[in-house]
C-alpha cells in the first residue's frame, strides 16, 4: 500500500476526530519573522525561522495538553502558557482549551506523547541557538513532570 496515501488519511482521520471532538483550539501559521528597531537598520530578529516540523510538533503537544484531564494541579495549564510562549517567540498563535477531558490514565499517557514532543523542539531550538525558546520549552517539560506526579 502506498504509505503516503496511508499517512493522509491517517492526518485527515486524526482532523476529522479532534473536529468531532468540539474543540476550541486555534493555531496560526507561523507569521513572518519580526524585528526591533527602526526600518532598514539595527534591526535584530525576534526568533530565527521555525521549521515546519517544529510548529507541527509545538500544535500537536499543545493540542494533547489541551485534551488532558483537568486533574494536575494546574501544571498542565501551566505547561500550556509555556508552549504558547515558545510558540509567540516563533510567530505562532496558540490559544484554547478543549471542552471534553480524557480519562486519567489516558490523559498521562498523551501528556508523556507530548513531553517527548517537546523534547524534539527543545533539541532543534538549542541547535539553533534560540534560548529564550529553549528555556519556554524546558519549563513546558517541568511543568509535564509535575504534573505526572501529581495522582
Amino acid at each position: 500500500m502506498n504509505t503516503n496515501y496511508l499517512k493522509t488519511t491517517t492526518k485527515s482521520v486524526v482532523l476529522a476526530a479532534v473536529l468531532a471532538c468540539g474543540i476550541n483550539l486555534r493555531a496560526a501559521t507561523p507569521t513572518p519573522l519580526q524585528t526591533l528597531g527602526d526600518a532598514g537598520q539595527n534591526q535584530f530578529p525576534l526568533a530565527q525561522a521555525v521549521d515546519f516540523s517544529e510548529a507541527r510538533a509545538l500544535t500537536g503537544a499543545y493540542l494533547i495538553l489541551a485534551t488532558g484531564d483537568h486533574d494536575y494541579k494546574g501544571h498542565r495549564v501551566k505547561a500550556m502558557h509555556q508552549i504558547e510562549a515558545a510558540g509567540k517567540l516563533l510567530g505562532m498563535d496558540l490559544a484554547g482549551d478543549a471542552k471534553d477531558r480524557q480519562k486519567q490514565v489516558l490523559s498521562d499517557d498523551k501528556l508523556r506523547e507530548a513531553r517527548g514532543m517537546l523534547e524534539t523542539v527543545l533539541g532543534a531550538a538549542e541547535v539553533k541557538d534560540q534560548p529564550r525558546i529553549s528555556k519556554h520549552i524546558t519549563e513546558a517539560i517541568n511543568q509535564i513532570d509535575v504534573a505526572l506526579s501529581i495522582r
